[in-house]
């Protein structure tokens, strides 16, 4: 008598809500502190006021962080309940045109008329609405909106972005910070970039540029202000 072996399968989808967050998390740590330290520094100001600055940033970035992605995730969650409850509500009131409607997205995915039928109906019979959920709201597990665990990770990647280039400016000489921590910043950003990119399976070549170049541009133009407003002051 043959065994029938179970087939595990891990995705990559199965970490795209704490993986994103985590992601903008730290390189908005990364980048917009060492953009502020850079700013403040290319503005001849003291040590002791651009540690001010940085941490300032850091702290009201980590809070900002996650008051923003818990509004945001909770607007999503609230939409998903509404589209769920609605759906609730559709195949209470109008089951046939439900089944109806199910039986057309299998077909639209490849089955006969015949069998999308078949399916539609024995999904329905054992629960209609997690089959519509699933597969007309394209709504699951997996990819469902967690707002305290997407602000948590927020917030806490932030932060240890942002302490990064803090810690740079704590060890570097001041003649040369704004030099030091942009290079830095920069060397984190890529890993950052490398790191998510092969958490979510994707390619990391592309990640790297991609995060380095846009950090590259946004610490030139702080730098840029910085220098102007020294200047003026």
């Amino acid at each position: 008598m043959s065994r029938r072996r179970r087939h595990v399968e891990r995705h990559a989808v199965e970490r795209i809500g704490w993986l994103r967050a985590a992601v903008l998390g730290a390189n908005d740590g990364i980048l917009s502190t060492a953009s502020l330290i850079v700013g403040v520094a290319a503005a001849d100001a003291a040590r002791g006021s651009i540690l001010i600055a940085g941490m300032a940033g850091l702290v009201a970035g980590a809070m900002s962080m996650a008051a923003g992605e818990y509004v945001s995730v909770s607007s999503q969650s609230d939409t998903e309940k509404a589209d769920i409850a609605r759906e609730a509500g559709e195949l209470r009131d109008n089951p046939e045109a439900e089944l109806d409607e199910l039986t057309d997205i299998y077909v639209k995915r490849g089955l006969t008329p015949d069998l999308a039928r078949l399916v539609a109906v024995q999904l329905t019979a054992n629960g209609g609405l997690d089959a519509h959920v699933r597969d007309e709201l394209n709504l699951s597990e997996m990819t469902a909106a967690q707002p305290v665990q997407a602000a948590l990770t927020s917030a806490a990647t932030f932060a240890a972005g942002a302490a990064l280039p803090m810690l740079t400016l704590a060890i570097v000489p001041d003649r040369i910070i704004a030099v030091a921590v942009t290079v830095s910043a920069l060397v984190f950003l890529a890993l950052l970039g490398a790191i998510g990119a092969a958490a979510g399976g994707a390619g990391v070549t592309k990640a790297v540029v991609r995060v380095t170049f846009w950090g590259a541009i946004a610490m030139a133009i702080t730098a840029g202000i910085g220098k102007l407003f020294g200047t003026m002051a």
